[in-house]
C-alpha cells in the first residue's frame, strides 16, 4: 500500500497537526517540505496553502479533511471519539481554533513578528500592540476552559489538542504572548501534559525563518 504523503513546510503549525496526526494514529508518512504556491503544493491545493495530503491516487488539501482521511482509513485509536458528543465537542474546538485562535494569535501577531512586511523585516510594533487586549480576553477563556478538564475536548487526548498545540508552541516563545501563557497555568499546564506525547516531540518544528527558538 502506498506510504502517506504530508507536503508543507515543517515550520507551519497546521503541517504539524497533521503529522501528529498521523503519529497518534501510528501510520506511517513521509513529509515533504515545501512552501505555500509552489508546483508540489498546488498539485493538491488549489490555492496553493499547507499542508497538502497525497496516499496513492487521493489527494486532499485542508488540515481538517487531512486528519479526518488519516482517522477514518486507517486502523489505530481514534482521532475524534466514535460518540456523537464527544465527536461533536472535538469539531467544536477546531472549529473555535480555526475561526477564534489561530485567525488573531497566528495571522496577526505571530505573523507581526515573523513577516512584518516592513524594509528591515522588524517586528511591526503597531500591529503586535493593537491585538494584545484581545488576546489576553482569549487567553483567559482559554485558561477557564481548561481548568475543567485535561485536554480540549474531555478528559482524554483528540485531534483537537493537535490543532492547538503547535500554536502554543509559538505563543511560548515569544515575549508577550510567553508572559500570558505563564499566566494561563491551566493553559500551561495542557501545553506541557500535551508537549510530552512522542507525537509532539517528534514533530517539534525548526526554528522561523530569521529567528532563533
Amino acid at each position: 500500500m502506498a506510504t502517506l504523503e504530508i507536503i508543507g513546510a515543517p515550520q507551519s503549525n497546521f503541517v504539524r497537526t497533521t503529522r501528529i496526526a498521523c503519529m497518534e494514529k501510528g501510520v506511517p508518512y513521509t513529509l515533504t517540505p515545501a512552501r505555500p504556491h509552489t508546483p508540489e503544493v498546488d498539485a493538491v491545493h488549489p490555492l496553493g496553502k499547507i499542508p497538502g495530503m497525497r496516499h496513492g491516487e487521493v489527494t486532499l488539501c485542508e488540515t481538517s479533511a487531512i486528519c479526518a482521511y488519516v482517522d477514518r482509513a486507517f486502523d489505530g485509536p481514534p482521532l475524534i471519539p466514535r460518540d456523537a458528543l464527544g465527536a461533536a465537542r472535538t469539531e467544536q474546538w477546531i472549529s473555535l481554533h480555526n475561526t477564534a485562535i489561530d485567525p488573531l494569535v497566528v495571522r496577526q501577531y505571530l505573523a507581526a513578528y515573523f513577516f512584518s512586511g516592513l524594509p528591515d523585516g522588524a517586528p511591526d510594533r503597531a500591529k503586535i500592540d493593537a491585538v494584545l487586549p484581545k488576546m489576553r480576553e482569549t487567553f483567559a477563556w482559554l485558561n477557564r476552559e481548561l481548568g475543567t478538564r485535561g485536554y480540549l475536548a474531555g478528559d482524554s487526548w483528540t485531534v483537537a489538542d493537535a490543532f492547538l498545540l503547535p500554536t502554543m508552541h509559538y505563543m511560548r516563545l515569544l515575549p508577550e504572548s510567553g508572559e500570558m501563557v505563564k499566566a494561563s497555568p491551566n493553559v500551561a499546564a495542557w501545553f506541557d501534559r500535551v508537549a510530552a506525547r512522542p507525537s509532539a516531540k517528534e514533530t517539534e518544528p525548526p526554528p522561523m525563518p530569521g529567528r532563533g527558538g
